[in-house]
């Protein structure tokens, strides 16, 4: 067998290739560029031999793998990903902790020999552009969540007497629609009652009556908030980028829904799990033949519980071990925290353990195990979610 470790970097990656049969360096590690013509050398030299005898490994890591992965799946050439925590592992073993770009296509070669690699296909490159289409819209999500913040603490100061006005929240359609015009009291006050009825009656479909005008400017008058321009244009402004940041996410929702319907997978038929939700968790997964059983996957999500045991010390409980996907073990738990209350199944189950003393938490871990178990089982088989 014919491996080829390749040490993933920006710029330079470098690769070694070893004849793991005899042990033989067929080439020393040496440097390409992460551009068309570094891998035309990395493709020139790959020993001529069958595909079937040939393994390029990689550990996964970033995004500077993303090219290489493409341009190898191309030429067909048969590919891996090494998880960094086993390749450090088989580093750490050593006595001298060294760490080089050259020693690690070795160290990858090592891990390719201990370990039962599975081949990266086609299926794992779609599932790798959902996983950043995923984390692209996680990240807008946690923007404008911030966004929001900064909203609110602007109105904290300005106005303060707004958070009471709407029963729902500032964050509704009608709340920006107002502020967009009048941002302050004394924007407020200055517009006529027609104008404001008008603006509130458009922007709420007729939701709101003539009294909560005047509901509105009795606050304004009597508010203690600073009148500041600089706020004011604040608060526009974050309005803007709110809403722009909410059109960004819609155009992201219907892809993801379009790339779900394309795997066909049947992670939705499971109560409470949506095809955002079930993107996120079907993307981190991963094909889910790279799990021998539930419990990796559970440790994979982070979801396992830690052991701390020394002599004839043993914990009785620990916190989960928190090493895995931080994205995966957000989704099973949200998706756990929404079965609870769409299946009578898990509603049951959840009682339960709050019965039994438990708190939420550690009886929303308790589904999330039994809800891993089920998803490794559906995602197996490929079957509809039924219990």
């Amino acid at each position: 067998m014919i491996y080829i470790g390749v040490d993933i970097a920006k710029v330079n990656h470098f690769a070694a290739v070893v004849n793991h049969s005899t042990g033989e360096v067929l080439v020393k590690p040496f440097a390409f560029k992460n551009n068309s013509e570094g891998f035309k050398q990395l493709l020139n030299i790959i020993p001529n031999v069958p595909k079937d005898q040939l393994l390029v490994g990689m550990e996964a890591t970033g995004h500077y793998m993303n090219a290489l992965i493409r341009f190898l799946l191309n030429h067909q050439i048969p590919m891996t990903l090494i998880n960094p925590i086993q390749t450090d592992a088989i580093r750490n073993s050593g006595i001298r902790k060294t760490k080089t770009d050259k020693g690690d296509t070795f160290l990858i070669i090592q891990a390719l020999s201990l370990l039962n690699p599975r081949l990266f296909t086609e299926r794992d490159w779609e599932l790798l552009e959902l996983k950043l289409l995923c984390r692209h819209r996680f990240h807008l999500v946690q923007s404008q969540s911030s966004l929001k913040r900064q909203l609110i603490g602007c109105l904290d100061q300005v106005f303060p007497e707004y958070a009471t006005f709407f029963s729902s929240g500032p964050h509704i359609l009608t709340s920006y629609e107002l502020l967009k015009r009048y941002s302050t009291p004394v924007e407020i006050l200055k517009a006529s009652k027609s104008t404001l009825n008008h603006l509130l009656m458009k922007a709420s479909k007729s939701h709101f009556k003539a009294d909560k005008v005047n509901q509105l400017r009795a606050l304004a008058r009597s508010s203690v908030g600073v009148s500041l321009t600089v706020l004011s244009v604040q608060i526009k402004q974050v309005i803007a980028q709110i809403e722009f940041i909410d059109k960004q996410i819609m155009d992201l929702n219907h892809q993801i829904k379009q790339m779900m319907d394309t795997l066909h997978s049947p992670i939705c038929t499971i109560p409470g799990i949506s095809y955002t939700l079930g993107s996120i968790i079907l993307s981190e997964i991963g094909d889910i033949s790279r799990f021998s059983d539930p419990s990796k996957l559970l440790a994979f999500a982070g979801l396992d519980p830690s052991v701390s045991q020394s002599g004839k010390f043993e914990a009785k409980s620990g916190r989960v071990s928190k090493r895995g996907s931080k994205f995966l073990r957000w989704a099973i738990l949200r998706a756990s925290f929404l079965i609870s209350f769409n299946n009578d199944t898990f509603n049951q189950y959840y009682t339960k353990k709050i019965q039994a003393g438990k708190t939420h938490s550690c009886a929303l871990g308790h589904v999330s195990h039994k809800l891993i178990r089920i998803l490794f089982k559906i995602l197996s088989d490929n079957i509809a979610f039924d219990l």
